[in-house]
């Protein structure tokens, strides 16, 4: 009887962990509000675009006094924030992508209102007589949920005059092209630790184009001044991905091709 239940546990506990690995979101069972709630992955489609989330599993069950100072994030942000500041910590990490890197390397995630609080696994203790494990590092990565109510400065071109052209960029475009610039880096530092030897064998590992490869390392080489106001949201609407991609080595000419004046 023991055996059987036994065995029971461990058929949940290895579905359970095939449930995750299948798992299109990164950070499921990693993720929690700052009130230690556990987000729960969820997604929403507009025109025929999936945008995923993480969402504080309070709101989930009718209690949202339960939930935390930041209740909803864009997942696909704040995964490449995640992926980005471990692959940067470990310098020289051989997980091929962030999948592996935070299965291996994060235990959890806590959402703050004004960071990511990311806790490493514990390395084992190498004196078999000291079953304690070392403590734990806690990575905070500087980020803020950017709210759709606050009023931004909106850095717009001096040839638009009218105030109904002067909004923000949509907030599913923001997350996109903060997430792209994220990997467009992981790319271009991976090409130059070495750890990869060519575009087309990043192309054949996440299965993507070359020239797809290709035009998200471009977005690594943007001015900081045009990828601080990316991830501030202060960019105006119609500038996303396909116009930034691309763009000129010299961070001046970026901005004149925008017509914008930062």
């Amino acid at each position: 009887m023991i055996s059987s239940v036994q065995a029971k546990l461990n058929d949940q506990r290895n579905n359970h962990t095939a449930a995750r690995t299948k798992s299109g979101s990164l950070l499921i069972g990693r993720i929690y509000d700052d009130r230690g709630n556990r987000m729960s992955p969820s997604h929403v489609r507009k025109e025929g675009i999936k945008y995923r989330y993480y969402l504080s599993s309070p709101l989930l069950h009718g209690h949202p006094e339960r939930a935390g100072s930041v209740r909803r994030v864009p997942a696909a942000e704040v995964e490449a924030l995640v992926g980005s500041a471990v692959r940067g910590h470990l310098e020289g990490s051989s997980e091929r992508d962030d999948r592996d890197l935070i299965h291996n390397h994060v235990d959890r995630v806590a959402v703050q209102a004004d960071q990511l609080a990311v806790e490493l696994k514990a390395e084992a203790s190498s004196d078999p007589l000291n079953a304690v494990d070392c403590e734990r590092l806690v990575l905070r990565v500087p980020w803020k949920k950017m709210s759709m109510k606050r009023r931004r400065e909106i850095i717009v071109p001096a040839s638009v005059s009218s105030s109904k052209d002067r909004r923000p960029i949509r907030a599913e475009t923001r997350v996109t092209l903060v997430a792209s610039i994220a990997r467009g880096r992981r790319w271009l530092d991976e090409i130059i630790a070495g750890t990869v030897t060519s575009v087309e064998q990043i192309a054949a590992r996440d299965k993507c184009s070359i020239r797809q490869v290709n035009m998200t390392i471009s977005l690594a080489f943007l001015a900081p001044e045009l990828v601080k106001a990316a991830v501030e949201g202060r960019l105006p609407r119609g500038i996303g991905i396909a116009r930034l991609r691309d763009a000129p080595a010299e961070w001046s000419r970026q901005c004149a091709m925008l017509g914008l004046s930062i």
